[in-house]
């Protein structure tokens, strides 16, 4: 007892603390603009028998030129839309980080609008999915990925959009759930309930922005904790461990991670890109010298990093090369 009251006076203790201590929320958060679609119909989501609480919006940023909000406690899962005044026709579903505590709204949502939807035409649709929770199926995160890329699909002809070109682009824990989207597109993750379910959940291609992807030895610690547990058994790391899902049939995937990341190793997108390879898929890995981990839409201007946008874009229009399992074209 003693030790530890000396440890609590320490300057050093303290202070090292407040570093570690999550930053003061901000009053008076709210959700970012835009059109709201519901995943599901209301008092109809999949394994949810209780009231949905209301909408719970976190800042954490105390300068308003750069907010940094997020969004917890999602029990009704919804679609943001930002549609371009000049769309190019194809739909992206973008999946946020934060993880899996929290779906992040602004680094990885509201900041790709300017580069992505008025610049590039791209019409996003940014999910606000389901977190693991003590009593929810560890499936629900896919089952509103999958849910949400077929609600897209149903809209896609009256948006003017491609419904056969919807790429899905997820960062950090997001890119986990995109990649399980990628990897477990036709594993029934819910009942259908309507027309809407009897379409495809595979996205055309996928787009992996600093993904957790392993549950292993290069686990992001947090996801692991609540999406597994610290604990858990080899059968549940091997089955949410994505270098372990990855099929000849999924769509094309890019890989963009920094190597001096020091909250998800570079090792994820490593294992991915081997595992792809292994299997045939098409696909591109991009490790950047510097840029840490959430850099989002924030990269240092002038860095190779902030290339980025760029680079997704251009390969996402780039034409597909259809390959048999067998590599043969």
């Amino acid at each position: 007892m003693l030790c530890s009251l000396s440890l609590a006076a320490s300057p050093a203790v303290a202070a090292a603390a407040a570093q570690r201590a999550p930053p003061t929320p901000v009053a008076g958060a709210t959700e970012a603009a835009g059109e709201r679609i519901a995943l599901w119909p209301a008092g109809h989501v999949p394994g949810e028998s209780t009231p949905a609480r209301g909408l719970h919006v976190v800042e954490r940023s105390t300068d308003p030129e750069r907010p940094d909000r997020y969004v917890d406690q999602v029990d009704a899962p919804w679609l943001l839309v930002h549609a371009p005044t000049r769309p190019n026709g194809k739909a992206l579903l973008v999946i946020p980080g934060g993880g899996y505590q929290r779906v992040v709204i602004d680094k990885e949502g509201t900041e790709l609008v300017p580069e992505w939807v008025e610049r590039g035409g791209y019409t996003l649709f940014v999910l606000r999915y389901r977190l693991p929770e003590p009593g929810r199926d560890r499936e629900a995160a896919l089952a509103d990925a999958q849910r949400a890329m077929r609600v897209v699909r149903a809209a896609a002809a009256s948006r003017g959009l491609d419904a056969e070109d919807i790429a899905v682009m997820g960062f950090s824990a997001g890119g986990h759930v995109a990649a399980r989207l990628a990897t477990g597109f036709d594993s029934p993750a819910y009942p259908a309930a309507d027309a809407t379910d009897r379409l495809s959940a595979r996205p055309s291609r996928a787009v992996l922005v600093y993904p957790v992807i392993d549950m292993g030895a290069q686990a992001h610690s947090g996801s692991r904790q609540r999406l597994v547990g610290q604990d858990a058994d080899p059968a549940s790391v091997h089955r949410y461990s994505m270098q372990e899902q990855v099929r000849a049939d999924m769509p094309p995937t890019l890989l963009l991670h920094a190597a001096d990341d020091r909250v998800v190793s570079v090792d994820n997108s490593l294992l991915m890109a081997r595992a792809l390879a292994a299997a045939g898929v098409e696909h591109e890995l991009h490790v950047f010298a510097h840029g840490g981990h959430g850099f989002g839409m924030r990269a240092a201007a002038g860095s190779t990093t902030a290339l980025w946008p760029e680079i997704a874009q251009r390969w996402l229009h780039a034409a597909t090369r259809i390959q048999t399992p067998e590599g043969r074209p």
